[in-house]
């Protein structure tokens, strides 16, 4: 296998495995300020108030953003739509196996195994965990693949325009319109529509504040695409040099 497969297969498994994590870990919701040893960072918008509180799953987002810009970049829509609608696949398929392992019957002592922890039933915090419903899963991979395809035809669009300069500008630019709609559809899915049925002056003011972050985190991580870019086309270039060239070893 050449170079430029073994690398999408490892760009492919990354995305996945951090798709996937960022869907399960998200759960946890987390002080922005305290979290920085600051104090709790507080907005008001749209006349409500609170606190900058976001999902573990800010953690990986970022990466998935700059690996569907590396996989746009080197593969094309073809590659990234298609890793793109694999991963969806593959989120709903590992939220099913979570189900079918909640609804297992646990072991007479596994519940209060973790009591001394202070965890006094352990079924029911798995449960809590892992068995989001079905208003967060789908308001989660509705918005993923929305964004994800929003995300690829602006990358190549702005690529075209530009006639292929102007890397950050693709980068970022898709990245900003994508995840505007990610931002507010996933919100709108889940606790508009949803049962908790929010009214419109908190959705957009949280999903104002969780879209600022994405925006920082884009703009952020645009050194980090160029040195990604770099890496790559020396990385690819082996392909290139014939195998009796000895400054392909140093590639």
């Amino acid at each position: 296998m050449n170079r430029r497969s073994t690398l999408f297969v490892l760009l492919s498994a990354f995305f996945v495995c951090n798709v996937i994590l960022a869907e399960f870990l998200g759960v946890k919701i987390f002080a922005l300020g305290p979290s920085l040893g600051l104090a709790p960072l507080e907005f008001s918008l749209f006349g409500v108030a609170g606190t900058i509180d976001l999902t573990a799953g800010v953690l990986l987002w970022p990466v998935v953003f700059l690996l569907t810009d590396i996989i746009n970049e080197y593969y094309g829509k073809q590659g990234v739509r298609f890793i793109s609608l694999l991963t969806t696949a593959l989120v709903v398929y590992a939220f099913g196996f979570a189900w079918l392992a909640i609804d297992l019957v646990p072991a007479s002592w596994w519940p209060g195994v973790f009591a001394p922890q202070g965890v006094p039933d352990q079924q029911k915090a798995y449960a809590a965990l892992f068995g989001q419903g079905l208003w967060a899963i789908g308001g989660s991979v509705v918005a993923f693949l929305t964004a994800q395809l929003l995300d690829i035809s602006v990358f190549q669009w702005i690529k075209t325009r530009t006639q292929g300069r102007f890397l950050w500008a693709r980068a970022t630019g898709s990245t900003l319109i994508s995840q505007a709609v990610d931002s507010f559809l996933v919100l709108y899915i889940m606790f508009v529509l949803g049962p908790q049925q929010w009214p419109l002056d908190r959705f957009f003011a949280v999903g104002t504040v969780n879209y600022g972050y994405k925006l920082l985190v884009a703009i952020a991580m645009t050194p980090l695409i160029y040195l990604a870019h770099h890496w790559i086309d020396c990385y690819l270039a082996a392909d290139s040099v014939p195998d009796g060239d000895p400054s392909s070893k140093a590639l």
